[in-house]
């Protein structure tokens, strides 16, 4: 009797020994990054090596400023809500991407803004679209989730919200950049011999600008913000300002902003997609990430990328393009800027 109880005792105790290898395995091969916040910055996927060597550097100090910007705040203790839209100021402000005033010309030869913002503790969310005359279309869209209670206002009557919150609406001609404004003409005389579908993808470059962070109490947010593709329709909107599409956040899975064709994006509702498979699937982010943007969207011929984080910090940068500008910051202030294919991103 005692024997078979012995045989019975030391059995328990391997299946133990057994069962807590077996845990400590798992959580070996799951790590945590465990990181106090994070930022995540784009500047638009695209044909980036058809840029200049010139514009490159402008447009990667531009991209690191807006970076800095966003980790202050958040080294100070900030929320992610108000790093996403300070960093994304900076970007509109620059008149070096498809945003506030370096947004492309519509067909009228007026730039048309979108942006949306969304906070991943809340769900709440914001966007605006198609405002001509509004410098920070993403401070609009903070507005719109704050102080209404809807997510989605469009054209004059954005713009009649934003004077009743003190915002002054500026001329068209405060949007007016060289460079796009040739590209425009260039476009339009084109017009003439091709179809206007055609006409207004002539530069693959999509400068749409994005931001996703995770502060200090473990918060996500995430925004985007854009003027469209070149000589696009007038009152055409992107996936940016649609949330689920272009921009999405939820603490419970993780927080997306996406650049490139837009269409795409919303006929496949890529940012809440992407944070539903890590949700329900319990998969990685980047796994979600790549199987959404290197595989159902390359096999739709949709150009584009995303940048992604997740409450542990983990972050994802996949792209179809040729290149996707990207930063990224962590709690130890190093700000990382890529362009192109780089195995070694964090």
């Amino acid at each position: 009797m005692k024997s078979s109880r012995l045989f019975v005792l030391l059995g328990m105790g391997a299946f133990l020994v057994v069962a807590i290898s077996g845990a400590f395995r798992h959580t070996q091969a799951s790590p945590s990054l465990d990181e106090k916040f994070v930022l995540v910055v784009h500047g638009g996927a695209g044909n980036w090596k058809d840029e200049s060597p010139q514009q490159l550097d402008a447009d990667k100090a531009a991209i690191n400023k807006a970076a800095e910007t966003g980790y202050k705040i958040l080294a100070g203790g900030g929320s992610s809500l108000d790093a996403v839209e300070a960093t994304l100021r900076v970007m509109e402000d620059s008149g070096l991407f498809d945003a506030g005033r370096g947004a492309y010309y519509d067909r009228d030869g007026v730039p048309e803004l979108d942006s949306a913002i969304m906070n991943g503790r809340t769900l709440s969310a914001g966007s605006v679209a198609a405002v001509k005359h509004i410098a920070n279309p993403i401070s609009l869209a903070r507005l719109v989730m704050e102080k209404t209670p809807h997510v989605m206002i469009v054209g004059e009557g954005a713009e009649q919200f934003a004077k009743s919150q003190g915002i002054e609406l500026v001329s068209p001609f405060y949007f007016y950049n060289e460079h796009y404004w040739k590209l425009y003409q260039e476009v339009k005389a084109k017009e003439k011999n091709k179809s206007a579908h055609l006409a207004g993808n002539e530069r693959k470059v999509y400068g749409t600008v994005g931001a996703v962070a995770l502060d200090q109490a473990g918060n996500l947010a995430a925004g985007t913000s854009t003027g469209g593709t070149p000589y696009k329709m007038t009152g055409r909107v992107g996936d940016s300002p649609i949330i689920g599409a272009g921009t999405y956040a939820n603490n419970d899975s993780c927080g997306i902003s996406g650049t490139g064709e837009g269409e795409f994006y919303i006929r496949n509702t890529v940012a809440s997609d992407i944070c539903a498979r890590v949700r329900y699937l319990h998969v990685s982010l980047q796994q979600a990430a790549d199987d959404v943007v290197m595989k159902e969207l390359v096999a739709q011929k949709g150009e584009g990328g995303i940048i992604g984080l997740d409450p542990q910090g983990h972050v994802a940068t996949p792209f179809n393009s040729n290149g996707m500008l990207r930063a990224t910051v962590r709690s130890d202030g190093q700000i990382t800027v890529r362009v192109f294919a780089d195995s070694s991103a964090r």
